[in-house]
């Protein structure tokens, strides 16, 4: 089961709606150099075991540098029940097109 995937506009768009669950898979130095602000912090090899964490109502959105392991991921979270969606061209998409990022270690 392949999870959809949404533009970085469709995340922006969402986000602007109020608050959406975002996993970022990506490594936690990839993610202190720079992340969606509010971006969850999940390595693609934690998923599994910190499924639990993963909302189950509504949209989940899963991010990581350009989107490869975040289809992994996403397609993971589908087969497990959760509206997963993948965020076509990842993290830098995001920035490249000019949406506020974050730095750090935690979500911000």
């Amino acid at each position: 089961m392949s999870a959809p995937e949404v533009s970085v506009e469709d995340l922006a768009a969402a986000r602007a709606a109020g608050p959406v669950p975002l996993v970022d898979v990506r490594q936690p130095e990839e993610y202190e150099a720079v992340h969606v602000p509010g971006a969850t912090l999940m390595p693609m090899a934690d998923v599994v075991a910190r499924i639990g964490e993963v909302p189950t109502a509504g949209p989940v959105y899963v991010i990581c540098h350009t989107g490869a392991r975040s289809q992994r991921a996403a397609d993971f979270l589908r087969t497990r029940g959760i509206e997963a969606y993948t965020v076509a061209g990842g993290t830098k998409a995001w920035a490249d097109a000019g949406y506020d990022t974050s730095q750090g270690p935690l979500p911000g």
